[in-house]
């Protein structure tokens, strides 16, 4: 199966090639692509690759209605891209008819994923029209009136991903419901909140009307409903959007009560309510009928965290995409790492996770909200609960993780991403969830025995957050996936990584299940994520594999390796012939002595 993974193959430059094999890799071009299920080729064309690392490539490119692949023909240099078309942001025409110089004309692709590309063609006959209109037709098909890829494939995997999340079974493994807090289906058909899940959490005190008349005064109704619960000492986080308090400074009684009732819930003495947003957002935010919990929220103290907004956030990864793709910025790399705010962003994101975790784990319940609570409440409430809860930081549990927080809860997936959309300037595109999944990196960096899976899972998840592969990140909400019948046509990002769950483990997890991490939210243990952001430069692919991980994963299969020959052994050791010939010398331990697998599961290389 192809990989949707684009690579720039530095290796194919290996001396030991033979020319014979040069030219029949020459006259087999495209015949190595693995086409997917239900994938069609659409068109392929003799092209020339402006290959920002290795100047002027010729090749042939092929696009299905899945992937743009092109494959160099060059005997000098070897390059292969494979880009999933859903990772086009935009397809420009670059030169005209009468355009000078060598290479002026062809095509100019964005790419949603950190990169640039571009080709040029013949100038005379109008070579690039039929390739322009079916590669912009194939790579917003929402825009053309043509269904996504997930709608088409035909991939088929042992597990059905989609089963991956329940919430009832993930409310009981946190022990709910319990006395204080019940689970509710007044949202069991969108009525009360459409871009909410069907299945809450809420006070046990609290009925059916109350939910509904709080719902009138949270913006889009949105109203606050609990994601977490702390097993020990019952304080929970709880999420919803920001009070419709507006200019004249309305007040709510329903509003004001039910939050009384998650303060009271586990005694708390004063509720705390972090507001995301920076303070003069927020007040900002009043004038167009939004605003902040004032004075009137008795028991409650209110924070701000100073996140900036999905603007801010997109201009942010826009600079940073300026001095990363296609030449690192070498001269001034610090100053210009700086100038993009980005990895300040990932800092106060991460830091407001730690407050709302480390109040959460000293007995006090937390209220989170920005202004709708679909990014920075999304962002803050999944990183507290993966640092509070070692189950989220576990394979599966980060599946349940992101299903639960961002999927169901309403993170607008569509809107932030543009799937199949060809209006690139859309103002509602902000790079939100790329910030969650930089946040889970920097605290593997910092505490590298804590999770289960490894990098290439998160690069994964990245990758096929654009490539609309599957159904997992379509649509803005519940309701608008129900209505496109997702779970029933397409599949699920789940079925392909746990078919093959090894390749995303983490060789040095070691289990701890009680343990809080509390990562260092400062500019000077932060890192650029340059596996990620910086991945497509050939020198930095060469660089990606850690030697340290290498070595103790062939030192783990060595020892799986001797085991086998040790237990092999003890089973020829105890054949007949064998014990007939130690029959005079009695053994009482045979029975009881343990494997070689038993014996020696606890030996663990130190890191």
């Amino acid at each position: 199966m192809a990989s949707p993974i684009s690579v720039y193959n530095s290796n194919a430059l290996d001396p030991h090639i033979s020319s014979t094999s040069r030219e029949s890799l020459k006259m087999e071009l495209l015949a190595d692509v693995t086409l997917l299920p239900g994938e069609e080729r659409i068109i392929d064309k003799d092209i020339i690759y402006i290959c920002p690392f290795s100047g002027a490539v010729k090749g042939k490119v092929l696009i299905t209605n899945y992937r743009l692949y092109f494959k160099s023909s060059d005997n000098d240099v070897a390059v292969t891209l494979d880009v999933p078309l859903g990772a086009i942001s935009r397809v420009e025409k670059m030169g005209g008819a009468s355009s000078r110089g060598e290479n002026s004309y062809g095509l100019d692709i964005t790419c949603k994923d950190m990169r640039n590309l571009r080709f040029a063609l013949k100038q005379e006959g109008h070579s690039r029209r039929d390739i322009f209109e079916l590669l912009f037709k194939h790579a917003f098909p929402i825009s053309h009136g043509l269904p996504l890829f997930a709608y088409v494939t035909q991939e088929k995997y042992e597990e059905n991903g989609w089963n991956i999340y329940k919430p009832i079974e993930e409310f009981r493994r946190q022990g709910l419901p319990n006395n204080k807090w019940r689970i509710t289906f007044v949202n069991k058909n969108y009525e009360l909140c459409d871009t909410y899940p069907t299945v809450l959490v809420v006070p046990f005190k609290c009925k059916e009307e109350d939910l509904r008349r709080v719902a009138a005064f949270r913006s889009r109704a949105r109203i606050p409903v609990l994601s977490w619960i702390h097993r020990e000492n019952q304080a929970v986080i709880v999420r919803c959007s920001q009070p419709l308090v507006g200019m004249s400074g309305k007040r709510n009684k329903d509003d004001e009560r039910y939050l009384d009732l998650i303060r009271d819930a586990n005694d708390t003495t004063k509720l705390t309510i972090y507001d995301a947003r920076p303070n003069v957002n927020a007040v900002a935010n009043k004038a167009t009928g939004g605003g902040y919990e004032g004075d009137e929220y008795q028991n409650a103290e209110l924070i701000f965290l100073d996140i900036q907004n999905i603007h801010v956030m997109r201009e942010s990864l826009k600079k940073l995409k300026d001095i990363v793709y296609p030449n690192v910025e070498e001269s001034h790399w610090l100053s210009s790492l700086e100038s993009t705010h980005w990895l300040e962003h990932i800092k106060l994101v991460l830091s407001g996770a730690i407050q709302v975790a480390d109040k959460v784990s000293s007995g006090n319940s937390v209220v989170v909200h920005c202004s709708d609570g679909w990014d920075r409440t999304a962002q803050l409430t999944s990183l507290a609960m993966l640092m509070l809860d070692s189950h989220y930081r576990t394979l599966r549990g980060l599946q349940v993780l992101i299903e639960k927080e961002w999927i169901s809860f309403g993170h607008k997936f569509s809107s932030r991403i543009g799937h199949g959309d060809k209006n690139h300037a859309d103002q509602d595109r902000s790079p939100i969830f790329v910030q969650f999944m930089d946040c889970i990196w920097q605290m593997t960096k910092q505490f590298p025995t804590a999770f289960e899976f490894n990098e290439r899972l998160l690069l994964t998840i990245l990758d096929h957050l654009y490539s609309c592969r599957f159904g997992t990140f379509l649509y803005n909400c519940e309701s608008a996936r129900d209505q496109h019948e997702v779970r029933l046509k397409t599949v699920s990002l789940w079925s392909l990584v746990n078919s093959k769950m090894d390749i995303y483990l983490n060789p040095f997890y070691t289990p701890e299940s009680g343990r809080v991490l509390y990562p260092v939210a400062s500019m000077r243990h932060l890192e650029l994520w340059v596996t990620y952001y910086i991945r497509w430069n050939p020198r930095i692919r060469q660089q990606q594999q850690s030697p340290v991980e290498q070595r103790y994963k062939e030192l783990l299969a060595l020892r799986d390796e001797y085991l086998k020959k040790l237990e092999e052994l003890q089973l020829s050791d105890s054949t007949p012939s064998s014990r007939l010939a130690n029959s005079s010398t009695p053994n009482t331990s045979s029975s009881t002595s343990p494997t070689p697998s038993q014996q020696y599961t606890h030996l663990h290389t130190p890191f």
